[in-house]
């Protein structure tokens, strides 16, 4: 690479030589993501792993729960190779079973528990999951489609599982009261842990570093519903990477574990890092931006992981007037672009209450793992999204060519590094889209990201190539709103796209012209809402409902969308105004 060239003749950067590996590589061990939080239990066997509402547990205990539910899953038929559906939010359950799956060599296929009912039929039949994990809040819509899926078990755990008793009555009163209680096609956790008792002998690990270990959902670059193949090197790499480049990570400090472990982010970023390097991760199934500062002030986290919209909310609270915050060392925020004002907000917002710690910005996206830039320690520079982690190396290309741009020039960031996914399950065609070979016989990952880098190396991101709409972190992809839009009977043709939210940055917004013989009352737009909430995911679902005679074009006939973003509405109107659902914060 032409800037590694450049600063080997200099000295002035001795950071960014350390980090980008021009004086050393990391030594990646060649093991599982189960062996890495194994060997934690042999260092710090006494450390806590984590917390929940309370409850603590040490990695020696951790472990012993790990082994305990691989061998249950041995005698509920599991075998290396299978697909198991994890549809869970942040709980002990889920992690412990998500380790336990990954030393028998079964592949994890994360969902999302508030995906929509079509959502989980595509997502689980993708793979042809023969067992599925499914919490208390997720169960009613797999009953509901239970027939047209190819799941053959069901394990129910429902998230007030590690709750002491007081908590499992508050949570069954409040967040639990709608969920669907286990049915006889079912086996709640208790009995299925119970099992474990009954296998005899020695469970062994069956899974290798280059074996695939989880499969997480995104739209990919093109927008396509796909299944992100990532194996044990590509989730291991990107943590040691990220340790090495924050070292506040570790025994003795606290992570606030609330970003969803069917997402790259929370999974490998947040849980994964902590439980391989010794420290102890505040576990909690979902936070609301409206009760943040309360979570903050009550578990004293030392390290923060989020998206910036949330950490906002802080700047707001009264909560937090006279708050001292100086137990903050870190504040690493992902998922969306972080403005240098409101990096520069957050700082003054920290410094003014105690905290020594400086917001970071992470870079990344699902199919290199959630993590290939952030902003090292030793030097920061506002609005930008970070240097290439160790062993990441990124290039600007000219996206028509390839060919590497100058410093300066905005062009698409591709990546070469261990992160990198293995490949869309079961889809050689779009990843070899985005999976591409270059001059240099290198593989590089094109991913729909513009940006420019400076002399110094880092990167500044600018916009992406398709028109992805990121709603607190998470990526909605218009092509699919509208397909599911357009398969209603009263419609003619639609569009999404993205406007700005105080929380979330961004939510969907759709403009939708009707068939010619259909007239705009009350009960048509009661039948489309309902067959949105229906067919898409709660985090995806309109906020407005707009209603248009036909929709502006381009001169070659295109949807002129990013008009319809800028418009002022002058159409008929219906407004949802959801509530907060608690469980969530992105909902």
């Amino acid at each position: 690479m032409r800037f590694i060239k450049k600063e080997m003749e200099k000295d002035n950067y001795p950071w960014y030589k350390y980090y980008i590996g021009v004086k050393k590589h990391l030594d990646y061990p060649e093991c599982s993501m189960y062996e890495m939080v194994l060997n934690t239990s042999k260092k710090y066997p006494s450390n806590i792993a984590y917390s929940y509402y309370g409850n603590k547990v040490t990695y020696h205990s951790f472990i012993r729960k790990i082994d305990e539910a691989a061998c249950a899953f041995i005698r509920m038929g599991v075998k290396k190779g299978d697909y198991v559906t994890i549809a869970m939010p942040n709980t002990p359950e889920a992690l412990t079973c998500f380790y336990a799956l990954n030393k028998l060599g079964a592949i994890c296929n994360m969902m999302h528990p508030l995906s929509s009912e079509e959502e989980f039929k595509y997502g689980i039949n993708l793979v042809k999951s023969k067992y599925l994990m499914v919490a208390d809040i997720a169960y009613q819509k797999i009953k509901n489609v239970r027939k047209e899926l190819t799941v053959e078990k069901i394990l129910y755990a429902p998230v007030c599982e590690s709750m002491d008793p007081f908590m499992k009555i508050g949570y069954k009163l409040t967040a639990g009261r709608g969920a669907a209680k286990c049915d006889s096609d079912a086996i709640p956790y208790y009995r299925f842990i119970a099992r474990a008792k009954f296998h005899k002998g020695k469970v062994k690990i069956a899974s290798a570093s280059d074996d695939v270990a989880v499969i997480l959902h995104s739209g990919g670059t093109t927008g396509k519903p796909k299944g992100i193949e990532l194996t044990n090197k590509n989730m291991n790499s990107v943590v040691l990477s990220g340790i090495e480049m924050n070292k506040v990570i570790g025994p003795g400090n606290t992570l606030l574990g609330i970003m969803p472990i069917f997402h790259g982010f929370g999974l490998g970023i947040s849980y994964h890092s902590s439980f391989s390097c010794g420290g102890t991760t505040i576990m909690l199934p979902s936070v609301s931006p409206k009760t943040f500062d309360q979570t903050i002030l009550k578990y004293k986290p030392n390290i923060i992981a989020c998206v910036p919209s949330l950490l906002e909310t802080l700047t707001s609270s009264k909560k937090m007037v006279d708050a001292d915050l100086s137990f903050i060392k870190d504040v690493v925020v992902g998922g969306d672009a972080l403005s240098g004002k409101l990096q520069n907000k957050l700082d003054e917002f920290l410094y003014d209450h105690g905290s020594e710690a400086h917001v970071t910005c992470a870079f990344g996206l699902t199919e290199s793992s959630a993590g290939n830039a952030m902003i090292p320690k030793e030097k920061v520079k506002k609005e930008s999204i970070g240097i290439p982690i160790p062993d990441c190396v990124i290039k600007i290309v000219d996206p028509n060519t390839n060919k590497e741009l100058p410093y300066g020039e905005v062009g698409e960031i591709v990546i070469n590094a261990p992160t990198v996914m293995k490949g869309y399950f079961n889809d050689k065609e779009e990843t070899d889209k985005v999976l591409k070979k270059h001059s240099d016989g290198k593989i590089w990952l094109h991913t729909g990201d513009l940006a420019y880098m400076d002399e110094d190396g880092f990167i500044f991101f600018k916009s992406r190539l398709k028109r992805m709409i990121v709603s607190s972190g998470y990526n909605i992809y218009p092509g699919q709103i509208e397909e599911i839009l357009n398969a209603h009977p009263y419609v003619k043709t639609s569009i999404a796209v993205g406007v700005p939210h105080p929380y979330k940055k961004e939510v969907v917004k759709v403009y939708i012209v009707l068939n010619d013989n259909i007239e705009l009352n009350s009960e048509v737009k009661k039948s489309i809402k309902s067959h949105c909430e229906k067919n898409i995911a709660k985090y995806a679902l309109p906020y407005a409902y707009g209603y248009r005679k036909e929709l502006p074009r381009t001169k070659v006939g295109k949807v002129a969308y990013r008009d319809l973003i800028n418009s002022e509405d002058v159409e008929e109107w219906y407004i949802e105004m959801r509530l907060v659902i608690k469980y969530y914060h992105h909902l």
